[in-house]
């Protein structure tokens, strides 16, 4: 074989086997070199889902008196969430997962109906009940953020939804921050935010602090 040959052959090879990861698997690769490091304790309360996780850098120091592993990736969508729950979830054996997704599954595209993302919910959590079917399992309604203020019917139906499933399980909770980052007026509260008005500021995750500190485990 010439020596240009070789070169394209190796090259189609590379751009192949690079392809062939899926979304988000440099994330994932990350949390796995940080557990290979100093794996965390099990029995934990693990934090699962998008940028609101991510961002969300001293989550620990907002929850003083429990264990937190937050592996949140930002721009992540349920079914991320899903197809990575052996590597994000599985090997924690936690005694409790707070879930914030489904935002993104929203403003990906005007033709995602508040029922796909319900259903994805769905997915997602029959996926970790395979695993620990007894688990404690916690739903944060997803935010109204000011970027995406045109989505928000969409997404208030796809929380109800999700809110109503959760309802008929057992193990599991939903926890409706939605209404404390709302005006009286019906409009988001735009000094919860940074910037982008799509990530939160130091006052948002104050009022998230005040929402899931009750359903968290001892």
């Amino acid at each position: 074989m010439k020596k240009s040959s070789l070169i394209v052959f190796f090259l189609v090879c590379s751009v192949s086997l690079f392809a062939q990861n899926p979304p988000f698997y440099n994330d994932i690769r990350k949390f796995k070199q940080q557990d290979s490091l100093n794996f965390p304790a099990k029995k934990s309360i693990l934090f699962i889902g998008s940028s609101s996780f991510t961002m969300w850098k001293d989550v620990q120091d907002y929850f003083p008196g429990y264990a937190i592993i937050n592996r949140g990736f930002g721009g992540s969508t349920l079914p991320d969430l899903t197809r990575y729950v052996d590597d994000i979830v599985v090997p924690y054996k936690p005694k409790q997962i707070v879930i914030y997704c489904g935002e993104n599954d929203i403003a990906s595209s005007d033709t995602i109906t508040a029922e796909t993302v319900a259903q994805r919910f769905v997915t997602l959590f029959e996926a970790i009940r395979k695993v620990y079917p007894k688990v404690t399992i916690d739903f944060i309604s997803m935010k109204p953020s000011p970027s995406r203020e045109r989505f928000l019917p969409k997404l208030q139906v796809a929380n109800q939804q999700v809110k109503d499933y959760i309802a008929t399980q057992k193990n599991a909770a939903y926890i409706d921050i939605y209404p404390y980052m709302m005006h009286e007026n019906g409009s988001p509260r735009k000094a919860l935010f940074i910037e982008d008005m799509l990530h939160m500021n130091k006052y948002g995750y104050a009022i998230w602090q005040y929402a899931i500190l009750p359903y968290l485990k001892k």
